[in-house]
């Protein structure tokens, strides 16, 4: 699957990984008791958490997605956020969880969150697989956080590098050499 050559440090194990889960899927649980929860994945790198996540939870939930692109094939966000698919539920007057894989500059979620406010929901929370919070840009509220992660880029467990290493089921940088082209 992978080769030596393409992981430098592995950041968060799959055993660490499962347990985060459980104690996410626990609290959420436990906070959506009587509601009409939206689980709002956020695409394409949030698929991975958001399944495992809502196996961990024991409420009656529908599922949504949107897509958004602000990297691209570049390890650093652009900061220019752009919608390539909306949500196909109305959120009006429900609760919404927005699901993502990371939060990094914080300039997606804060898109997200205005867009989504707009919408008029009962309520918006959001869960975060990884923040990393060092980076940040603008303030947003990250409701649920599975790990606070350094400023490195990480791939594994739904992240990718020019779409590659979603599959991953654990979390890690990349050999520098990689990105930098100089290792195939």
């Amino acid at each position: 699957m992978l080769n030596n050559n393409e992981v430098d440090e592995i950041l968060i194990t799959e055993k660490e990984i499962k347990e985060k889960i459980l104690e996410l899927g626990e609290k959420i649980t436990e906070d959506y008791q009587d509601k009409d929860l939206v689980f709002v994945g956020v695409l394409r790198g949030a698929v991975i958490f958001m399944a495992d996540l809502a196996r961990a939870i024991s409420v009656p939930m529908v599922f949504d997605f949107i897509a958004i692109s602000s990297y691209g094939a570049a390890t650093e966000s652009s900061g220019v956020v752009r919608i390539l698919k909306d949500l196909d539920e109305t959120i009006e007057g429900k609760d919404v969880l927005i699901v993502e894989d990371i939060v990094d500059t914080g300039l997606t979620l804060d898109y997200l969150i205005r867009i989504f406010k707009s919408r008029k929901p009962a309520s918006l929370k959001v869960c975060t697989f990884l923040n990393k919070s060092a980076r940040r840009k603008v303030r947003v509220k990250v409701d649920y956080s599975g790990f606070d992660i350094p400023n490195k880029f990480v791939v594994g467990y739904g992240l990718d590098y020019a779409g590659k290493f979603r599959n991953i089921p654990y979390v890690f940088t990349l050999n520098p050499k990689i990105y930098k082209g100089e290792l195939k």
